[in-house]
């Protein structure tokens, strides 16, 4: 008897022009058009072609100017655009970002609600505490709290916004027109007093059709990946390599399994930056083409405030500089390993790198055919480093559409994805 393949989860990460740092400057960008619903509703229906599992954005409740003097770094309120891409599309999920350290309980759940109404089913939510104090300064305060406060908050937040969906039982409702609307003995407050919220409910929206929307989590530190241990359904990572994706995976499901979960419920989807080209010679110049693109002195800049070093006057063309070890790295880490990481493996020169960087901020990266790229893919699967793939194309709508013309048909043939969506809600999907 031949056993199953694993198959592959996918979903494509929207965000501006692409996420590699010069693709707005590229002549044939979508530059002009960041504020064009048309255009996120045509990515969304494209990424519907290729039977992903869903569409997600990421979100921020502040603008630095400077950053977005060096590439377009702003986008439409996510809930708003799902909203119209729910009418633009019939089977693809929608996931937006949601912060728990500046949402209310209440009306997070009213939206959330509404979207998997009006969705039929589609919706997720994408907890995150948020980052930057100059998003705390936009909501009345003066910082963000600590990191341990900010993550006992979204328990507790997640806790109020599922018991208000779980408030008005969509069985409650009975539309008899010559009797009751609904049984109101079935809906109950949740009088909910915590730390961090009180919240009488019940919810004034029905229980959405998927019940809960479906949770995603993006835990990268210990109390990030606790929560998305114990809660999360989807999660996504951030893995430059087979190696590290199997870490993480391996480690989160550990911890669910402590938690007292299936490990298997959790789908572990680390982000992909996939140049795609019919030869690799092809996929090579289309990453070279987008790097020529960076201008260097900002890229410079962006590369000493990751590693807190000036490098304004490194060679690019020459391999990059001795960095110092991990242990005496004083500021965040994560990144710092992750560069530390790409010069081991790859020996690049300082364009390179910053190249490297533009795209994904070292996220897994492929660089290839349709078929050597599927290759990778079936080797995190099997390897146990992914349960799917983030998409996070290098430009857009160019690289959605050559991995859906040349990848997803050699994924297909392999019997790693599916021809036709099998459910008609994200949870079914996800569950495939």
């Amino acid at each position: 008897m031949s056993v199953a393949k694993k198959q592959v989860h996918l979903n494509l990460f929207i965000y501006g022009c692409g996420h590699h740092n010069a693709a707005w400057r590229t002549p044939d960008s979508a530059v002009e058009r960041l504020g064009d619903i048309e255009y996120y509703e045509e990515l969304a229906r494209l990424a519907e072609k290729g039977t992903l599992d869903a569409v997600f954005f990421a979100d921020g409740q502040s603008l630095r100017a400077d950053s977005a003097e060096r590439t377009p770094s702003w986008f439409l309120e996510p809930l708003t655009t799902l909203t119209a891409l729910a009418r633009a599309t019939s089977n693809i999920g929608l996931v937006s970002t949601v912060s728990s350290s500046f949402y209310e309980p209440f009306h997070a759940a009213r939206l959330l609600a509404s979207l998997d109404h009006i969705s039929s089913g589609r919706v997720g939510w994408n907890v995150v505490t948020s980052m930057f104090d100059a998003e705390a300064r936009n909501h009345g305060k003066e910082r963000l709290p600590e990191h341990a406060e900010r993550y006992a908050r979204a328990e507790e937040f997640i806790d109020a916004v599922q018991a208000l969906w779980d408030s008005w039982p969509h069985t409650s409702i009975r539309a008899d027109r010559n009797g009751k609307y609904l049984d109101s003995e079935a809906i109950h407050s949740i009088d909910h007093r915590g730390e961090y919220f009180t919240v009488a409910g019940p919810l004034n929206v029905p229980q959405p059709p998927q019940e809960r929307p479906v949770l995603f989590q993006a835990g990268s530190s210990d109390p990030g990946r606790n929560l998305a241990a114990r809660r999360a359904e989807g999660i996504y990572a951030v893995a430059y390599d087979l190696e590290q994706g199997k870490a993480y995976r391996s480690d989160v499901r550990a911890r669910a399994e402590a938690a007292g979960r299936n490990p298997d419920e959790l789908v572990v989807m680390p982000g992909l930056v996939p140049y795609v080209g019919r030869t690799l010679d092809d996929a090579e110049r289309t990453r070279d083409r987008l790097d020529a693109l960076l201008p260097v002195e900002a890229s410079l800049q962006q590369l000493g405030g990751f590693i807190h070093r000036d490098c304004s006057d490194w060679d690019l063309d020459e391999p990059v500089p001795e960095l110092a070890p991990l242990e005496e790295f004083t500021g965040p880490q994560g990144r710092y390993a992750t560069i530390l990481r790409i010069i081991e493996v790859e020996q690049p020169t300082v364009r390179q790198l910053l190249g490297r960087l533009a795209a994904g901020g070292g996220h897994c990266t492929m660089i290839g055919t349709p078929e050597t790229i599927a290759d990778q893919i079936e080797q995190w699967l099997d390897e146990g480093a992914a349960d799917g793939f983030n998409l996070m194309p290098p430009q857009l709508p160019q690289s959605l559409d050559d991995f859906v013309e040349l990848v997803i048909p050699e994924l297909r043939r392999r019997g790693r994805f599916r021809d036709v969506y099998q459910a008609s809600t994200l949870r079914g999907n996800l569950a495939g």
